[in-house]
């Protein structure tokens, strides 16, 4: 009956998750000011919900998500102009956003099938090449190896697999929707991406890595964890 009950709670809210990010990026586009400001207050006020219900290394580890979130976020946007927001900033619910799509990528890493972890790679392989040989997006190679290295020397190789889909299919509805876009040209290294970049999940996973060493170091006397995308206790 518990696990019943814990896999109807996380349904509902890898349900609600979707939503949330789905409906604010939406929201968000279609209201030229006050979408952006209500997305933030809705974002922040789910990521805080869940940081109170917590445990006490998992509110650790989701705080230090939204710094290392803001502080890339900063740097890939307004400093090395990878990608640009409609209004030429960072949102406010970015940052807390990356925190939720990584517990939606936990829920649903739980109930995935050892597969995906080569399934998802081999999968990719074949169209990062293709845009490599064409010049269409050079750096989706570079992104694919840092992609790769996770998987090798992660602890979470099936929800880094879960997370390269996930933010994929966040960066296509983001894109198409007009909330940001990605340069042709990447500055600083002469190489060339697509709008957005299929390996953009890549970026993700590298979080998930710098999460866990900050929290480890953090926290050296306590169990440690595996993963910055816990479930909330509630």
């Amino acid at each position: 009956m518990r696990s019943e009950h814990l896999d109807r709670r996380n349904f509902l809210r890898a349900l609600l998750i979707t939503g949330i990010i789905a409906g604010g990026l939406t929201f968000d586009q279609l209201v030229e000011f006050w979408g952006q400001t209500l997305t933030n207050l809705g974002i922040w006020a789910a990521f805080l919900y869940w940081l109170r219900g917590a445990r006490p290394d998992d509110r650790l580890a989701l705080a230090v998500c939204v710094l290392y979130a803001t502080l890339g976020e900063i740097f890939l946007s307004l400093v090395w102009g990878l990608y640009e927001y409609r209004l030429a900033n960072v949102p406010l619910f970015v940052p807390p956003g990356h925190a939720l799509l990584f517990m939606l990528g936990r829920i649903l890493a739980e109930k995935a099938r050892d597969w995906i972890v080569w399934f998802v790679p081999l999968a990719t392989a074949p169209f990062v090449f293709l845009l490599a040989i064409t010049g269409l997006g050079t750096l989706d190679a570079l992104l694919f190896a840092l992609f790769l290295l996770c998987l090798l020397s992660g602890r979470a190789s099936k929800l880094y697999s879960v997370m390269f889909v996930l933010a994929l299919a966040m960066e296509i509805y983001g894109t198409w929707l007009g909330n940001w876009a990605w340069g042709v040209d990447v500055p600083w290294l002469g190489l060339t991406t697509i709008n957005p970049p299929l390996a953009a999940g890549a970026f993700y996973c590298m979080l998930d890595l710098l999460v866990v060493a900050t929290a480890a170091r953090a926290r050296p006397t306590g169990p440690g964890i595996d993963s910055l995308a816990i479930s909330p206790s509630r």
